[in-house]
């Protein structure tokens, strides 16, 4: 939201940690949608299943998962062309309504279509969220815990998709459809002691307002309260002047090109990392090793580590930096293919490697761990980042566009893979393209700590040394990050 003056000490930090957790209620709400058919499988598939008169094939259960990407990749272009003038409150209660749908769709489910709708409003869903929580949480925080917060939505998701595993182990997909809905109301509740967006009231000249929701999330400091209220004003004003963004903008200069082609890099070797095929066949890597644990226990105890990765990525985005994380991440990734890889391989080749079945189930720690730890947060982050405040907005659809479209033809086509390559020949591909990320964010991506917009696009312009006194901070109008005043 603003470039805070370190003579106000930023005031209301806590209150912002507090309200993005709370905005951050519809994430693990979202988490628990995503992370409901890992469990609830067997009964869909069932000689009896618990929806339908007959089980649910492997190509239906492939489509589960395609139809939320496809519908999600839809939704996300239509908010695209959506005005970004909504009340953040208003939306924030919007996106309850698909969430809804979805659960009660799946409590009064007697056929597979009634899955599939319900699973194409969770896509939906996803989409508005991805849409409000960044926008709105950018709108409230400082410059200092920006980062901090933008990555808390990844530790939130993560901890929606362990719920459902671990009650999706427990009970029916009835009973599990219920609690949903029950969340979901909890989230509705909790939002409407939140304060509405100060960039938003002061778009809509709503001053008293905006003082409110200021003194709010400044914690009643006068003096910070003025001063990021005359920021605002000035800046919006600038904002509002100016045209809206098209789509030919992201290619009317070096920078925005530039950083276009980052996102796109970004968003497409996270989608490529493999985290679909980890996860989907979490179940095989444990069966390999020897591991007497149940493929629930192990969905279970893969969803903590990302978890665990998620939230040390919260704590250190802002200590060690966006691209040293992106880094590590491509690389250790690259390491944990190979040596999962090299498994299957010798398996394959009928060698006794019972012994070292422990292998496989740590290189996939690892893995879990590392990917939370840089490529499941950075994107969005950098993506926040990288952009002038005309074209951001337009800049983060054509990137969640990117990441819902990957994502879903990696789903509908990795089973196909296996058959063509074999396990083995899947995870050496996966650890090339991981390879290529590293090279990727080695060559291309900045670092973007603690670093103003326009310093950064100076950079990518290829402009001189950044001068300080020079920067002019604005507020971005972008559906990630609104920052720098």
């Amino acid at each position: 939201m603003e470039k805070c003056d370190k003579s106000l000490k930023e005031p209301g930090k806590l209150r912002q940690v507090v309200f993005t957790v709370i905005v951050n209620l519809s994430s693990v709400c979202y988490g628990v949608i995503m992370g409901w058919q890992s469990p609830s499988v067997p009964q869909l598939q069932n000689p009896t299943p618990v929806v339908g008169s007959e089980p649910m094939t492997d190509n239906g259960v492939s489509w589960m998962n395609g139809i939320l990407t496809l519908t999600g990749t839809l939704m996300t272009m239509l908010l695209s062309v959506i005005p970004d003038k909504f009340s953040r409150k208003r939306f924030g209660y919007a996106l309850a309504l698909p969430m809804m749908l979805n659960w009660l769709l799946i409590i009064v489910a007697t056929e597979h279509i009634h899955i599939y709708i319900a699973k194409a409003l969770g896509g939906i869903t996803g989409a508005c969220l991805f849409y409000l929580v960044p926008n709105y949480v950018s709108e409230i925080s400082c410059d200092s815990i920006r980062g901090i917060l933008a990555s808390i939505i990844g530790s939130c998701l993560n901890s929606g998709i362990l719920l459902a595993y671990i009650l999706g182990g427990m009970m029916s997909l009835y009973n599990l459809a219920v609690i949903g809905a029950i969340l979901t109301v909890l989230y509705v509740i909790a939002f409407a002691f939140m304060p509405e967006s100060p960039v938003y009231l002061v778009r809509q000249n709503r001053t008293r307002e905006a003082i409110r929701s200021l003194n709010w999330l400044k914690a009643g400091d006068t003096l910070a309260i003025e001063q990021t209220l005359s920021h605002l004003q000035l800046q919006i004003k600038e904002v509002t002047s100016t045209r809206s963004a098209k789509l030919s903008d992201l290619f009317r200069d070096r920078a925005t090109i530039k950083g276009l082609i980052i996102i796109l890099g970004l968003f497409g070797g996270q989608q490529f990392s493999g985290i679909f095929a980890v996860i989907s066949y979490t179940e095989s890597i444990f069966i390999m090793s020897g591991s007497s644990l149940s493929s629930n226990t192990s969905s279970i105890i893969v969803a903590a580590i990302l978890l665990l990765g998620s939230s040390l990525s919260t704590s250190l985005i802002e200590r060690a930096g966006r691209r040293p994380l992106l880094l590590i991440s491509c690389a250790a990734m690259c390491v944990c293919h190979c040596v999962i890889g090299t498994f299957c391989y010798l398996q394959n080749l009928q060698y006794d490697v019972s012994v070292y079945g422990w292998i496989p189930v740590t290189a996939l720690s690892i893995f879990m761990i590392v990917y939370a730890l840089g490529m499941g947060n950075g994107p969005v982050v950098i993506m926040s980042e990288i952009f002038s405040r005309d074209v951001a907005s337009v800049a983060a659809t054509v990137g969640f566009v990117m990441c819902w479209g990957a994502s879903f033809v990696l789903v509908k086509i990795f089973a196909d893979l296996i058959a063509l390559l074999g396990m083995h020949g899947c995870f050496f591909l996966l650890a090339i393209s991981c390879m290529c990320s590293f090279l990727f964010c080695f060559i291309m991506v900045p670092e973007t700590k603690g670093r103003t917009r326009e310093d950064i696009v100076d950079e990518l312009n290829g402009g001189g040394q950044y001068k300080k006194k020079d920067v002019k901070h604005i507020v971005g109008t972008d559906s990630v990050h609104a920052v720098h005043v």
